[in-house]
C-alpha cells in the first residue's frame, strides 16, 4: 500500500520520515513532485486538507500532508498560518529575524508550535456503480492537531532543526528546538503529536487494522 507525503519540504520530509519510521510497516511512504495547490484556507487544518486533497487527486493514491507554524500569543496569534511566508521570502532566516524585530521589547513572549496533519483517501477507482452508497464516492478525509507550547527567545541558539526552531524554547526545556536532537524533538514535537494520532487512522483505513 502506498501512501503520499504531500510536500515539497526537504527538511519536513526527513523529519516526518523519522516520525513515521516505525509506524509505516506495510505502508510505503512516497514523495510528491506533482503542483503545489494554493493554501488559501483560514486554519491549519484547511491547508492540510488543500495540500493532501491536492496530492491524492494528482496521484490517484491516498495522502497526507501537514500545515504548521507557530502562534505568539503577543501577537494575538501571528504569524499562525503564515508562518513559511511571514517576511514575503520563505526565507527561515528573514522569518526568525521579522519575529524578533516585531517582539523588540516584549517581555511576554509565550508561544507554541501548531501542526495540523491530514488524510486523505480517494474513493476507490471503479468500485461504486449509479446505485452504491454516496459516503463510499466521496473517499475520506481525516485531520488531527497537535501542539508543542513553550516560548519565543531573544535571539537565536542552535543550528539544528528549521523554521523556527532556534528562537523557540519549548516548555519544560532549558535549550531551544534547534539544540535537541532529531530523537528529542521528534519525541514531542507538535509535528509527531499530530501525526501519532493520525497514525493509527491510517492504519486502519489503508490496512483495515482496528484504531485501539
Amino acid at each position: 500500500m502506498k501512501l503520499v507525503l504531500a510536500t515539497h519540504n526537504a527538511h519536513k520530509v526527513e523529519e516526518l520520515r523519522r516520525i513515521l519510521a516505525s509506524r509505516l510497516d506495510g505502508i510505503e511512504l512516497v514523495g510528491y513532485d506533482g503542483p503545489e495547490p494554493v493554501e488559501d484556507g483560514d486554519s491549519f487544518e484547511a491547508n492540510a486538507l488543500i495540500k493532501a486533497r491536492a496530492a491524492s487527486e494528482h496521484t490517484g493514491l491516498p495522502a497526507i500532508a501537514d500545515d504548521s507554524g507557530i502562534a505568539v500569543d503577543a501577537l494575538d496569534g501571528a504569524p499562525g498560518i503564515h508562518s513559511a511566508r511571514y517576511a514575503g521570502t520563505r526565507s527561515d532566516e528573514d522569518n526568525r529575524a521579522l519575529l524578533l524585530s516585531n517582539l523588540e521589547g516584549v517581555e511576554e513572549r509565550s508561544a507554541r508550535f501548531v501542526c495540523a496533519a491530514a488524510l486523505v483517501v480517494p474513493p476507490p477507482v471503479g468500485a461504486v456503480g449509479p446505485d452504491g452508497p454516496p459516503e463510499a464516492a466521496e473517499g475520506f478525509e481525516h485531520v488531527e492537531t497537535g501542539v508543542w507550547p513553550g516560548t519565543v527567545l531573544l535571539s537565536a541558539a542552535g543550528d539544528g532543526g528549521f523554521g523556527y526552531d532556534p528562537i523557540f524554547r519549548p516548555a519544560g526545556s532549558a535549550v531551544s528546538a534547534a539544540e535537541l536532537t532529531p530523537d528529542q524533538k521528534n519525541a514531542v514535537s507538535h509535528r509527531a503529536v499530530a501525526f501519532g494520532a493520525l497514525m493509527p487512522v491510517v492504519r486502519e483505513r489503508l490496512l483495515g487494522e482496528q484504531a485501539s
